[in-house]
């Protein structure tokens, strides 16, 4: 809550009222009354909003701020569709590659586990007592 410093009126809301005044002054002393009406409206216009407007609980100083900056920065899109049209000569797509998966049954897969369970237990560094291998080259049941 900002003090009030001029009657009912902040400092900010002062300076905006008091400089929409004194520019349309200065409008009325260099140029003529109809000229000068015509251009002074919409600065105190303005200047009114900028001082007394709210938008959604917030002075409309932000408004006008989020406005230039919007305009003035570099925009950044995300997506822009653009329609290709197909080249003569060329098919459409990509051709289909065959591409090799390799299938692992129940059998090899106990066999692979099984063998890096060996290869771990047999490091010195991971070896723990309870679980060391068998002496038949089995693989254990699961």
């Amino acid at each position: 809550m900002e003090d009030k410093i001029f009657g009912s009126l902040t400092f900010k809301q002062f300076i905006y009222v008091a400089g929409g005044i004194g520019i349309s002054v200065v409008l009325f002393i260099f140029l003529p009354k109809f000229l000068a009406i015509l251009i002074a409206l919409p600065i105190l216009a303005f200047a009114g909003a900028l001082a007394f407007y709210k938008i959604n609980s917030k002075p409309f100083i932000n408004v006008v701020e989020a406005f230039v900056k919007y305009t003035l920065t570099s925009k950044l899109y995300l997506w822009k569709r653009e329609e290709r049209k197909p080249v003569a000569g060329q098919k459409e797509g990509r051709p289909l590659e065959q591409v090799y998966v390799p299938k692992l049954s129940e059998s090899k897969l106990r066999d692979l586990t099984w063998s890096l369970d060996i290869k771990e237990n047999l490091n010195p560094t991971t070896e723990d007592t309870d679980s060391r291998p068998t002496t038949d080259n089995r693989p254990p049941t699961i």
